[in-house]
């Protein structure tokens, strides 16, 4: 699905990074940095042209083709990962920084995802995350219609004990992310920090 989503020449969600992250990016501390199901790598790259040493991983070659693509018109280097979530390893005080931008995943994948970045960041790391919730498919402007694959405040608390939120909050935004991330949405954000 995704390698097809991506195959057209514009950029799916846009070349852009998502505004929460442009808004907090300042909460995750300088250095290497993880940004799960990067698809086409606008975020990355945003991240990168901050100063992070950045790894996208992403389940479609195509997708991570255009953000290299995309990383080389901006004049930066990231690290590109062609991985399955399910079984990718993250590595054990690896990251100072995870980022996980609208990636949605079926429960028992996405839980055991969460103990990979538990285990993965180091002390002191940072979680942010925007994903969305269920009452986003009332609105119909993206991410689906399973419900399986969205989140709340409850859900991130309960999936991801080992974190101290400084921000957690669902709320109803405008997102205006390439043709398949626009019109009012019903999100989930969060930032998590995993004590030192």
């Amino acid at each position: 699905m995704w390698d097809e989503r991506y195959s057209a020449e514009e950029y799916a969600y846009g070349t852009e990074p998502n505004t929460f992250l442009t808004v907090n990016f300042a909460h995750l501390p300088k250095g290497e940095v993880l940004s799960l199901a990067e698809g086409e790598g606008r975020n990355a790259v945003f991240l990168a042209q901050q100063g992070y040493a950045v790894t996208g991983v992403d389940g479609s070659e195509v997708g991570l083709a255009k953000a290299k693509a995309l990383a080389d018109s901006r004049g930066v280097v990231a690290h590109w990962v062609h991985a399955d979530l399910a079984h990718y390893e993250l590595g054990e005080n690896t990251w100072d920084g995870v980022v996980s931008i609208f990636c949605p995943l079926p429960p028992a994948i996405r839980q055991a995802l969460y103990r990979k970045v538990l285990a993965a960041l180091k002390p002191g790391g940072v979680f942010l995350l925007e994903a969305y919730t269920p009452a986003q498919i009332q609105h119909g402007t993206g991410g689906g219609k399973s419900v399986e694959l969205m989140q709340t405040a409850a859900s991130l608390r309960a999936e991801l004990p080992g974190l101290d939120f400084v921000h957690l909050v669902e709320l109803e935004r405008d997102v205006v992310e390439g043709v398949f991330h626009t019109g009012l949405g019903a999100v989930v954000q969060a930032i998590g920090v995993k004590p030192a």
